[in-house]
C-alpha cells in the first residue's frame, strides 16, 4: 500500500489528516519511541516552561538578557513592587533561570547561562517573524 497517497485523509472535525487504517505505522513507531520525552522530564519540562509562562516574569527575563540588574532597578523597569520582584525571582532562580550575587545591600540578578539566554533569544526571534500572530 503507498501509505502517502492512500493511507491519509482529512477529518473535518478535527482539521488534521488521520490516518484511513487503523494501523499502527510500527516502523515509525519503533524509530521514534527512544526519542519520546520520559514522563519524568515532560513533568520537569512542563514545571519550566509553566514558570516562563507569566508575563511579568517575562519581562525580568528580558531586562536580564540585557545586563546584570540589581532587584530595585528591575522593579523600576517592570513597574512592580521590590518584594513582588524578589518574590518572581525565587521562583526564577528555584528552576535555575538567573543566578544572583550580593554587593553590600544590594543583590544583583542575571540569567543563569547560555542556555537561558539562547531559549529567550530563539522564543522572541520565532514570534518576530512575519506570520506568527
Amino acid at each position: 500500500m503507498n501509505h502517502a497517497n492512500s493511507a491519509t485523509s482529512f477529518n473535518a472535525l478535527s482539521a488534521a489528516p488521520v490516518c484511513k487504517d487503523s494501523l499502527v505505522h510500527i516502523d515509525n513507531v519503533r524509530q521514534v519511541q527512544p526519542q519520546v520525552l520520559p514522563t519524568e522530564k515532560a513533568q520537569r519540562m512542563a514545571e519550566f516552561f509553566g514558570v516562563l509562562a507569566d508575563p511579568n516574569r517575562l519581562k525580568l527575563l528580558s531586562a536580564l538578557a540585557k545586563q546584570e540588574l540589581c532587584v530595585c532597578d528591575l522593579a523600576a523597569l517592570v513597574k512592580m513592587g521590590e518584594s513582588a520582584v524578589s518574590h518572581q525571582l525565587r521562583l526564577l532562580r528555584s528552576l535555575r533561570l538567573v543566578r544572583y550575587r550580593k554587593q553590600g545591600r544590594n543583590v544583583y540578578y542575571r540569567l543563569a547561562d547560555d542556555h537561558i539566554m539562547n531559549l529567550y533569544r530563539e522564543v522572541a526571534e520565532h514570534l518576530d517573524e512575519p506570520g506568527t500572530p
